[in-house]
């Protein structure tokens, strides 16, 4: 753990403050929603159930327990609507904006219901916030914006052409900020996720992530289907990373970090083949008896997805220098810490309904 990071846990345990989490309900909101009650934080979370699930908040209940999870206040309300915005922001310190549609697939398909979401939303809430006082505004942005860029890797201040709806509705977010901070003086930080993958990521539905989508074919014997030729690359980032940078964008006490984007990721290319591969041999790492139904399986290649990038891959010393963020896990040792909550939640499942599945409840982004 870095040295910035450890100090802010053990001052924030030492003083709690008051947080809201937007999507608290989803795969990253719940992540964010369980690190903060581990620190005896006071949070309220709102969530419409659109991308998250009440599961996932069961989830979380049960790793925090009874005493923490009496620090958790949650709203069902919707971020496009301001009333909804306005009272999750009374009285809170900071905000963890995460709610969003957040799938290049889907945004093609219904840019409406993107925009209605990720950019009326979104501007719901920076009003909220502002009218509120918070004193800082953290929100998810996305590695989407650097669209058609070729520099590799991505620096902050050099984006490309969109790609996607959704790459122009996170684009949009993060000049929304700038006009607020200039107009307003709100306070904020953007952070640009890469390929974010950890417990409680959406396994199934049409625009699952690639990463639950592989382990769920492996764990139950089906093929996994890589889009393109393999040769894909990204820059895959475990959630225990993201939540270091939201916990550390929003306690920063330097102004010139402020009202900056950040890449948050690990810096580090790796390819879908390269990525199927490790998860094949953090999977069987387990026993027949973890997982019965579980086989190497050869992939099946599939066209290009529309709206994708070639090649993805983050300079994050920004974030280093500013924020002091150190990405404690890699691919592989986040994909072992991965597969570990999926493997324990396949067994629940199995206890509960005798067949081999995984869990329903988490949501992806």
């Amino acid at each position: 753990m870095g040295k910035t990071y450890e100090r802010v846990r053990k001052s924030l345990a030492t003083s709690p403050r008051k947080w809201l989490v937007t999507g608290v309900a989803g795969f990253i909101g719940s992540n964010l929603l369980e690190a903060l009650l581990n620190l005896d934080q006071h949070v309220v979370g709102m969530d419409n159930f659109s991308k998250g699930y009440r599961q996932n908040l069961e989830d979380v209940k049960r790793a925090v327990g009874p005493g923490r999870w009496g620090r958790f206040e949650f709203i069902e309300g919707d971020i496009r609507r301001g009333a909804d915005c306005k009272r999750a922001c009374s009285g809170v310190d900071y905000v963890l904006h995460q709610a969003a549609l957040g799938s290049v697939p889907l945004s093609i398909e219904d840019p409406v219901a993107t925009n209605s979401n990720n950019v009326d939303g979104f501007v719901q809430m920076l009003y909220a916030a502002k009218s509120a006082r918070v004193k800082r505004f953290v929100f998810a942005s996305s590695s989407s914006v650097y669209g058609n860029s070729e520099k590799m890797p991505a620096v902050e201040e050099e984006t490309g052409l969109p790609l996607s709806p959704y790459a122009v509705s996170k684009l949009t977010n993060e000049i929304y900020a700038g006009v607020f901070s200039r107009v307003y003086d709100l306070s904020w930080i953007a952070l640009r996720y890469f390929n974010v993958f950890g417990k409680r990521q959406d396994p199934k539905g049409a625009y699952a992530a690639v990463i639950p989508g592989w382990i769920d074919a492996l764990i139950n014997s089906k093929t996994p289907v890589i889009n393109g030729d393999g040769y894909t690359s990204r820059d895959f980032c475990y959630i225990e990373n993201v939540v270091q940078a939201n916990i550390l964008a929003a306690s920063s006490e330097s102004s010139d970090s402020l009202n900056m984007v950040y890449n948050v990721a690990c810096g580090a290319q790796t390819t879908l083949n390269e990525l199927l591969q490790l998860i094949e041999e953090a999977l069987f790492s387990f026993t027949a008896r973890d997982l019965p139904g579980a086989k190497r399986v050869e992939p099946e290649y599939g066209p290009f997805r529309m709206g994708d990038v070639r090649h993805s891959l983050a300079d994050i010393s920004r974030a280093r220098e500013l924020l002091g963020y150190h990405p404690e896990y890699d691919v592989a040792s986040g994909l072992k810490e991965s597969i570990q909550w999926y493997v324990q939640t396949t067994r629940r499942c199995e206890d509960i309904s005798g067949s081999q599945v995984l869990s329903q409840a988490p949501s992806a982004r």
